[in-house]
C-alpha cells in the first residue's frame, strides 16, 4: 500500500489516510491544545507524509514514522504560535505606551530611545516600568530568569538615560546644523 501511495495511486493514498488520520489528529490535538490549530497542523502533517513517502525506508513501522512526523509538526506549530503570541503581546504593549504619554515631543523622544534598545532590554523595561510586572512575572513571560530580567532592566535604564540625556543636550539635527 505504501509503495502504491508513493507512486501516486489515489486509492492507496486514501487507504493510508483513512487508517492513520485519527491517530495523527489525536497526537497533534494533544500537543497543540485546540481544534483549529490541530486541524491546520494535521493537514500539514499529511502534506509532509505524502511528500516524503518515497523516502520512507521501512526501517521503522509506518505508524511510527507518521507519528514522528506528526509530533515534529505539532511541536513546530507550538513554537510558531508562541512566537506569534509574544510578538502580538509586545505590539499591544507599544500601543498602550503611546496612549499613556500625553506630550507628543516626549512621546517621540521616548519612542526613538526605546526603538534603539535591543529587543530583550526593550521588553523588560516596558513590562517592568510601564506595565508594572515583577521580575518573576517577566521571567515567566519571556522565558528568562528573574536575575536576567533585573540585569536587562538595569542596562535598559542606563541606555535610556544616556540616550535621553544626549537628546536633550544636542539639537535635533546635530551640532552646527544651522550654521552656528
Amino acid at each position: 500500500m505504501i509503495r502504491r501511495a508513493a507512486r501516486g495511486d489515489p486509492e492507496a493514498v486514501k487507504v493510508l489516510y483513512d487508517r492513520y488520520s485519527p491517530r495523527v489528529y489525536a497526537v497533534v490535538r494533544r500537543i497543540v491544545g485546540d481544534d483549529n490549530s490541530a486541524e491546520d497542523c494535521t493537514q500539514e502533517v499529511w502534506m509532509r507524509v505524502f511528500g516524503a513517502l518515497d523516502r520512507f525506508r521501512g526501517e521503522a513501522r509506518f505508524s511510527t514514522w507518521v507519528h514522528r512526523i506528526a509530533v515534529n509538526a505539532a511541536l513546530q506549530e507550538v513554537r510558531s504560535a508562541d512566537a506569534r503570541r509574544k510578538r502580538e503581546e509586545f505590539v499591544a504593549l507599544d500601543r498602550r505606551i503611546e496612549a499613556r504619554t500625553g506630550d507628543p515631543l516626549l512621546r517621540h523622544r521616548l519612542e526613538r530611545a526605546l526603538d534603539r534598545l535591543p529587543l530583550g532590554m526593550r521588553r523588560v523595561i516596558i513590562l517592568h516600568d510601564v506595565e508594572g510586572f515583577t521580575h518573576e512575572e517577566i521571567g515567566r513571560k519571556l522565558g528568562v530568569t528573574s536575575g536576567t530580567s533585573k540585569s536587562q532592566l538595569f542596562k535598559a535604564r542606563a541606555k535610556m538615560r544616556n540616550m535621553l540625556t544626549r537628546t536633550v543636550s544636542e539639537p535635533e539635527y546635530g551640532v552646527g546644523a544651522w550654521g552656528t
